[in-house]
């Protein structure tokens, strides 16, 4: 009989939920609003019931495995989601505990944060099947990381490791929404790269830029994109910059860590040789002799679409194997 993990991701907005097989196919998938009215117990009957309606709506027979959850301050160690800024539900939510107390017969339950489970999702379905050291940067709306040594995603004491994007980049520099300042997430995030944007029209007083006509809530990384590849000095220039900032941030994570290979997800790096060429450029240049050469940036090749689902389902394998 067919194996298979759910995978659950915890957004601000939306709860993503899907049936996962062991070759990291989403059989089935639904999402149900994640609620700003705060209580984690109707939340969590509400989430069970849609898993369960989900099970029983798909095609196939399987055998089901486990949970896996996806979620922001998500700690692995304690099974809890600790003052999310996003959520409605405050303080620290015992989110492993209360599944159990909803699936008593699954073996298999367990929560990370979105990044380390894009991570996981990477090493036992997507480019870093075999590699043992390896990293992921997801770039969105923030810039989240998942580091992986000796084959084991590193939590470090607390269960909160691996936070790359908040690396101080540029001192005293822009604000970052953790409310620190100049850190890699405010430069090399989505939002990141929309400020630049603005920075460099202001800087150029470029009204004959395809972006100067955007409002600040109508640019995002695909009009940069779609602009550049209309030869947009400006746009070109973004991608310039955030390449020079993400590379100088990826030489830090490699002088720390030495992996094999860095992955990149998330929107913007959709834009190609845009974002991957001057990256690799500023990170070589930023590193050691004994580093230079070595260490390849990826693509992710977790689809895009389900990938936090993908990589919170195969939070299960990784608990399997222990």
């Amino acid at each position: 009989m067919k194996k298979v993990s759910v995978g659950v991701d915890i957004g601000g907005t939306n709860t993503a939920i899907g049936v996962v097989d062991e070759a990291g196919r989403v059989i089935a998938k639904n999402s149900i609003p994640t609620p700003g009215h705060g209580d984690i117990e109707k939340y969590m009957d509400d989430l069970a019931a849609a898993i369960r309606k989900l099970l029983n709506s798909a095609d196939e027979i399987f055998t089901v495995l486990g949970i896996g959850v996806g979620a922001p301050n998500g700690n692995y160690y304690q099974g809890t989601i600790e003052y999310a800024p996003n959520l409605s539900f405050k303080g620290v939510v015992p989110v492993v505990e209360l599944l159990k107390k909803r699936f008593p017969e699954l073996d298999y339950l367990a929560l990370t944060n979105d990044a380390n489970a894009a991570a996981i999702g990477e090493m036992i379905y997507g480019g870093a099947k075999g590699m043992k050291n390896f990293v992921m940067y997801t770039l969105g709306t923030g810039v989240g990381s998942g580091l992986v040594v000796n084959g084991d995603l590193v939590y470090g004491h607390d269960g909160f490791a691996g936070e790359c994007g908040h690396t101080t980049l540029i001192p005293d520099g822009r604000l970052c929404g953790c409310g620190s300042k100049g850190h890699l997430e405010a430069y090399c995030s989505a939002p990141g790269m929309k400020r630049t944007a603005f920075e460099l029209l202001a800087k150029y007083n470029a009204s004959d830029s395809l972006l100067a006509t955007k409002s600040f809530s109508e640019l995002d990384s695909k009009a940069i994109y779609d602009a550049a590849e209309q030869g947009d000095k400006v746009a070109l220039e973004v991608f310039e910059l955030t390449g020079k900032y993400l590379g100088q941030g990826l030489a830090d994570t490699v002088h720390h860590l030495s992996p094999e290979a860095i992955f990149l997800f998330g929107g913007p790096t959709a834009a190609g040789d845009y974002i991957f060429k001057p990256t690799k450029e500023s990170m070589e240049e930023h590193l050691l002799p004994i580093f230079k050469d070595k260490i390849a940036i990826l693509p992710s090749e977790l689809d895009c679409g389900d990938a936090a689902i993908v990589g919170a389902s195969a939070l299960v394998y990784k608990e399997i194997e222990k």
